[in-house]
């Protein structure tokens, strides 16, 4: 049996869009559910837009991802020899020629196809049987054209779209090679023949492409891979995906707190479905995958969705790794993690309440900002039955050795027997006086996060302040 190999193939001119990021999965599901190997190709050549701030953002949006590959990061760069050595084979057996047309030229020609009615394409004009006798124009540097056949069809079954075909006549000469440098639809068709990758999957956009590839498999003598095209993701307005809509890379929603599982899953599951699988692992993806189960209409990106489907992550998470994520989030607020309540503590706390890791850092930052509590607000959370509670509170405390959420509660329930009074008198200056809050999480849960010692002694301040 043929090994399977897939790739990913992005450009490093920019951000990692959420595109490349769901074709990424798809590539690696296919390979792992077929036990075959996934690489990773940078294709640089573009040279004016491509960075090396681009490149990384790549390697980190996978690394992010978990989108471990097999082969790689190979880069278009470093394989110009090869490129050249195959453009001169083409050039020697007449599968390629060299092409003197100035871009003016090309202009005039393309404007005069228009006035007549007709499809712009290039005419040939360049081709050895059409340029016989006519002198080399000095000056001009030649790109190396494809000679495209002239009749017939190009007929390929894609996994997701079906049977495509396309007429030689739509296709005309394309460009493979300018300035020594290989255009986009030559270089993609030597590496993919080169590295024996057995599928190609990428977005619909690349489906003009195609044919043009088909061609030059055929010319070259290699065998032609399977081909799925993906359905783009559109915005909630069913508009294509930009900035407009918000977040379009993948480590913005790093960024923004999501957690890359979450990231992974809801990114596979758009375009792509399974029975009722809607939450589910890597493991499981790569389990279940099939190119045939990804539907043929553009997804639409729903951030709702996205976000409780985060959510649901977030309440499955191991606190101790939450810790770790959120406490550069809760520091770059302003608080002091160091020597505070315990951080995972907090974050099994406040996890079931977050939706993202910025939401998370925004509720755990009363445990670790400096407590600067508004005289008025104290006075008027210690007017007339808080006071004796509080009070109260403080005392039946005191003496615990076990200051734990139950035992708090139970102190809690104390009071409230003893001064016959609901929870708001004891929750409510609680709140002001140790968390200035006005809200907060479980409260005997939350005392317990902060410990006996620093209850008593807000307790004791703000009983000062207020006198």
């Amino acid at each position: 049996m043929k090994e399977i190999r897939t790739r990913i193939a992005p450009s490093p001119t920019g951000m990692m869009h959420l595109g490349t990021a769901r074709t990424a999965i798809y590539c690696w599901a296919v390979a792992r559910h077929l036990g075959g190997k996934f690489l990773l190709r940078i294709e640089d050549t573009d040279q004016k837009r491509s960075t090396q701030e681009a490149t990384q953002v790549i390697l980190d949006s996978m690394k992010w991802l978990n989108l471990d590959y097999d082969e790689g990061p190979i880069y278009q760069m470093d394989r110009l020899d090869r490129y050249r050595e195959v453009v001169e084979q083409m050039l020697a057996d007449g599968r390629a020629y060299k092409c003197y047309a100035t871009p003016e030229e090309l202009d005039e020609m393309r404007e005069a196809q228009r006035k007549a009615g007709l499809k712009p394409r290039y005419d040939g004009r360049w081709r050895p049987e059409n340029c016989q006798g006519k002198p080399i124009p000095e000056g001009v540097n030649p790109v190396i054209r494809f000679r495209n056949p002239d009749d017939g069809d190009v007929t390929w079954h894609d996994a997701v779209y079906g049977t495509i075909t396309i007429s030689n006549r739509e296709l005309d000469d394309l460009i493979i090679m300018r300035d020594g440098i290989p255009t986009y639809n030559f270089a993609v068709v030597v590496d993919d023949w080169d590295m024996k990758v057995s599928h190609v999957i990428r977005g619909a956009d690349h489906i003009n492409n195609t044919p043009r590839q088909i061609n030059l498999y055929k010319a070259l003598g290699a065998e032609v891979p399977v081909f799925a095209h993906l359905p783009l993701i559109n915005g909630p307005d069913g508009q294509k995906l930009s900035k407009r809509h918000g977040s379009v890379s993948v480590m913005e929603y790093e960024a923004q707190g999501f957690l890359p599982e979450a990231v992974f899953n809801y990114l596979a599951r758009l375009g792509w479905g399974h029975g009722n699988m809607e939450k589910f692992s890597r493991e499981e993806l790569a389990e279940v995958f099939e190119l045939g189960d990804c539907s043929r209409a553009a997804a639409r990106l729903d951030f709702k969705k996205f976000e409780w489907l985060n959510a649901q992550y977030m309440k499955e998470a191991d606190d101790a790794r939450l810790a770790s994520l959120v406490r550069a989030r809760i520091e770059k607020r302003g608080g002091v993690v160091e020597g505070g309540p315990d951080l995972v503590g907090v974050c099994g706390l406040l996890k079931t309440r977050s939706a993202t890791l910025e939401t998370l850092a925004d509720q755990a930052l009363f445990f670790y900002k400096p407590l600067e509590r508004d005289p008025e607000t104290v006075k008027t959370a210690l007017e007339g039955e808080n006071l004796a509670a509080i009070k109260a509170f403080a005392a039946a405390i005191e003496p615990l050795e076990d200051f734990t959420a139950p035992k708090i509660y139970e102190a809690i329930k104390s009071v409230m027997q003893a001064q016959n009074i609901k929870m708001g008198p004891v929750a409510t200056p609680l709140r002001v006086l140790v968390c200035n809050a006005d809200r907060t999480p479980q409260i005997d849960k939350t005392l317990e996060l902060f410990g006996k010692k620093v209850v008593l002694e807000r307790i004791a301040s703000g009983l000062e302040m207020a006198a």
